[in-house]
């Protein structure tokens, strides 16, 4: 049993879908998988286990931010034997990104130093594993919808007042939000399989934001394709 989570060994699968919100955890719970069961509530972080296309897949609420990530990750991985953890989460879009597309990550760039702490200083590239990219990408061109695949940037202050989002636009970065490096790092660390595929609900020029109750519960189709990836 782990501080952060407290399930029980088996009650978690070896695939699971983290979204940040742990409303949005319920949600997929509820509308993707049969016989859902909660194995963890603490701190309100919910975490479920149910069959999706006869296979145990769990979601797992992971809230904001690299270090909140990074502990239900690490306790996932470590503690729980997770094999493949697939990130479904919001984002701010940069162009050439449109409200509500779908943006699957290959890299995550980030201005912060938590990477650099845990590898001695280096500056490691956290990216996706191949085969999750992949099949998510021929998945999401079956399903005909807006998507882009490229590089997205996590950072430390959801009110960044620097400059650094027209650096990020210089380099192609297609969207920011602050869980994907995290991920990344420590799949790696533990040799595992990660993906990140997020729905742009705000767009950073301030030209279109998505409600509070659409980014719980309206963004199906990249819940749809971590299904397919994953399986």
């Amino acid at each position: 049993m782990s501080t952060h989570i407290a399930a029980k060994q088996g009650e978690i699968a070896e695939i699971v879908l983290l979204p940040g919100d742990p409303l949005r955890a319920k949600w997929v719970a509820e509308t993707f998988l049969e016989d859902a069961t909660l194995y963890s509530s603490v701190r309100n972080m919910f975490g479920f286990t149910g069959m999706y296309q006869g296979h145990r897949v769990s979601v797992q609420g992971t809230g904001m931010g690299a270090p909140s990530i990074g502990i239900y990750a690490h306790e996932l991985f470590n503690d729980y034997g997770v094999q493949k953890a697939i990130r479904i989460g919001t984002s701010g879009g940069l162009p050439p990104t449109k409200l509500r597309d779908v943006v699957i990550a290959m890299a995550a760039s980030t201005d912060s130093n938590i990477n650099r702490r845990a590898t001695n200083g280096l500056d490691f590239a956290p990216a996706a594993n191949y085969e999750l990219l992949e099949k998510a990408v021929n998945h999401a061109r079956t399903m005909g919808i807006d998507f882009h695949v490229g590089t997205v940037a996590s950072g430390d202050l959801f009110y960044d007042g620097t400059d650094s989002l027209e650096q990020w636009k210089k380099l192609g970065i297609l969207a920011l939000e602050m869980e994907t490096s995290q991920l990344f790092t420590l799949a790696a660390r533990f040799g595992r399989k990660a993906l990140s595929i997020l729905t742009v609900s705000d767009l950073m020029d301030g030209s279109g934001v998505t409600s509070a109750q659409e980014r719980e519960t309206g963004f199906s189709s990249m819940v749809e394709i971590a299904l397919a990836a994953a399986l």
